[in-house]
Parts: structure tokens; C-alpha cells; sequence
């Protein structure tokens, strides 16, 4: 095992299945000569040269569609956006193209192609530049959603990505770029839809994925002081959803809580909420409570941040709330 940074993690990924695979192949906004808007594909030009690594435009909808072309042909694309913000301008692709090829062909034609860029809030970049579009995409049919939280996660599951035959929109975050964690020396690949149980726990289950997984984590560790045993499940996936290892924890600990990034109104956890009460409602001891960010666009104030987002006491009231403490 070794400790490298999340960017380290997703430059690995992506050169390991280009060594393997000469269809595999890089294009997206300042991924080749400045090595990455954040460092990602760091050193991939000059080993794969320009044929590979392509510096596209900044044309979103342009460089999209060319790569859903290349996909439809053989090739396997991953395409870089600079921030899933951005990449709205690349819908139409997305969403008419890439998820609906395989239905609309009859079965001819695949489209294996990989869209990666960093999601959700980052700091003070107001309104525009702090949303989170996993529950977007995961409405669609023919799209799979990854949203890893730490580097482990993000190269197992980049490598599936780029594997798998369908569309795959990998979520990353600004904000997790120079975080560090341990990964094999050797290859390895994690399955897509399959959650990650990251802390065990007796009392209460929590659900979350992406950054917001450091808030969860801290918040089990305070409960913990508080004599509640948190158990924290990393859903890693949110298309396909694995909710069977959520439904499993449930019924051990016949309690809920579901926290996100995202806004409420038809949200991952609003899903999530659904599938638990129609498959697990009779091992609920309380009601399953959801933590988002507020229904509001982002602030641009720091304190406003701080209101919007949920936060590690907002967490453990919640548990304490439902285990009736």
C-alpha cells in the first residue's frame, strides 16, 4: 500500500487503462498542455502524446459530441468538463445522445464513454458554481453516476468506469484533489453499485456519499462520545443504487438518516427514502430523517455557506433525535 492524492489516484486510473487498452483515449478543457485544470492528467502528454491527450475549446457541447461520435465507433473516451457546471452545456449530449444511443439503435451500437469533473460546492464560488448534479443525471435512464470520497474509491472505480460499455458521469470535488489515502501497489478494480459499510455502528445508519462523507464520518465520531453507535454507509454508486446494503443496515439498527450536498426537492435521499419505507418500514423506530442543503442557490458569504450546508452538530442532533435522546 502507498498514500497518494485523489488527483494522483484519477491520473493513475486514466493512464493505467490507456496503457491497457490503445482505444482508451483523453480529451477535455486544458488536459493536455497545462496538465489539468487541477492536475489530473499530470504527465499523460508526453506519455501518450497529442493524438490521445487532447486539449479541446472551451466548447462543452462540441467536444461532447465528438466523443459520443468516437464512442459509437470503437473508441473509449473520458472526457474531462472543468467543473459539472459547465458540463450543462453539454447536455443535450449527455442525456439525447450518450443514454439513449443503445434503446435507440435497437441494441447497435454501445456507447462507452466516461464524463468526469468536480461537483458540488467549493468554496466561495456563489451560485453558479456550486451545484451538485448527481440526483440530475441519476433521473435518466442508460446513465450510470459515481461519486467516490476518497482516492481508494476514485481509481478502483474510475478503472470500472472507463471499462464498463454504458455512459458513466464520474463526480469528483475541487475540494478533494490534494486529499491523501492509501491505495494497492498493484492493479485493482471496484465494481460499480456496491456501497462501501465505512464505519460499523449499532444505533443508526447514515447514509452519504462524495465530500460531504468527511462531514458524516465526524459526526459518527461525535456521537460516539455521546453513547451513539453510528453505522456509515458510503454509497460510492448513486446509479445504480445499491439500496439492499442500506436496507440490511436498517434492519439492524431500525434507524435512518440520509445526508447530502444537494438540494431536497428530489433529491438521492428523497429516493432513498422511498425505497427504505416501501421495502424496510416495519423495522423503522423512527422516522427517516434527511439532511441537504438548503432549497436556496448557493451563497457567495462564508457565513451563508456555513447556514446552507448541513454541519457535524446538525448531524449528531439528528441521531440523537431519532434515538430518542
Amino acid at each position: 500500500m502507498r498514500e497518494i492524492q485523489f488527483r494522483e489516484a484519477i491520473c493513475e486510473a486514466m493512464s493505467e487503462e490507456m496503457r491497457r487498452d490503445s482505444s482508451v483515449f483523453l480529451l477535455g478543457e486544458e488536459v493536455a498542455e497545462y496538465n489539468g485544470a487541477y492536475k489530473a492528467s499530470k504527465g499523460m502528454l508526453d506519455e501518450f502524446g497529442p493524438k490521445r491527450v487532447i486539449d479541446t475549446p472551451i466548447a462543452e457541447l462540441g467536444f461532447a459530441g465528438i466523443a459520443v461520435g468516437a464512442a459509437m465507433n470503437g473508441l473509449r473516451p473520458v472526457v474531462e468538463f472543468m467543473t459539472w457546471n459547465f458540463a450543462i452545456l453539454a447536455a443535450d449530449q449527455i442525456i439525447n445522445s450518450a443514454a439513449k444511443m443503445l434503446q435507440m439503435s435497437g441494441g447497435q451500437y454501445n456507447v462507452p464513454i466516461v464524463f468526469r469533473a468536480p461537483n458540488g460546492t467549493a468554496g466561495q464560488l456563489a451560485a453558479t458554481h456550486s451545484q451538485s448534479f448527481e440526483a440530475f443525471y441519476a433521473h435518466v435512464p442508460g446513465l450510470k453516476v459515481i461519486t467516490p470520497s476518497n482516492p481508494y474509491d476514485a481509481k478502483g472505480l474510475l478503472k470500472a468506469a472507463i471499462r464498463d460499455n454504458d455512459p458513466v458521469l464520474f463526480m469528483e470535488s475541487e475540494k478533494m484533489y490534494g486529499d491523501k489515502g492509501m491505495v494497492p501497489d498493484g492493479e485493482y478494480i471496484l465494481p460499480i453499485g456496491v456501497a462501501d459499510i465505512k464505519r460499523e455502528g449499532t444505533d443508526v445508519t447514515l447514509v452519504s456519499f462524495g465530500k460531504i462523507m468527511k462531514t458524516a464520518l465526524a459526526a459518527a465520531e461525535e456521537c460516539e462520545k455521546e453513547g451513539i453507535s453510528v453505522e456509515v454507509i458510503d454509497l460510492r454508486t448513486i446509479r445504480p443504487l445499491d439500496i439492499d446494503t442500506i436496507i440490511n443496515s436498517v434492519k439492524k439498527t431500525n434507524r435512518l438518516i440520509i445526508l447530502e450536498e444537494s438540494w431536497p426537492v428530489a433529491s438521492i435521499s428523497t429516493e432513498i427514502a422511498y425505497r427504505v419505507q416501501r421495502n424496510a418500514f416495519d423495522y423503522l423506530d423512527a422516522p427517516i430523517r434527511r439532511l441537504t442543503q438548503t432549497d436556496t442557490p448557493f451563497a457567495f458569504a462564508t457565513t451563508l455557506i456555513d447556514a446552507a450546508l448541513p454541519q457535524i452538530k446538525d448531524v449528531v442532533q439528528a441521531a440523537k433525535e431519532v434515538c430518542y435522546k
